[in-house]
């Protein structure tokens, strides 16, 4: 069987994101075009501010071809 470095980070991450699963942090995790994931990205910010959902862009990496993966989190609440 022959494994690339992309099976073992979707390994990694499915274990990532099982460890953080209650860590009281909503994640969404988006597959995009570069300049899609700025937007996305961006929209996201705009939607849970960072100053009140503690929202940032938790991982991310270029796929070959050239798409980005990445994860967005936040709190589920501001209160």
């Amino acid at each position: 069987m022959v494994r690339t470095p992309k099976d073992l980070a979707d390994r990694m991450g499915i274990r990532r994101r099982q460890a953080e699963a209650d860590d009281g942090y909503a994640r969404e995790t988006f597959t995009q075009p570069r300049d899609q994931a700025r937007r996305t990205a961006r929209a996201f910010l705009d939607r849970w501010p960072a100053a009140a959902y503690m929202s940032a862009v938790e991982s991310w990496r270029e796929l070959p071809g050239g798409e980005i993966e990445f994860t967005m989190k936040r709190l589920r609440s501001a209160d």
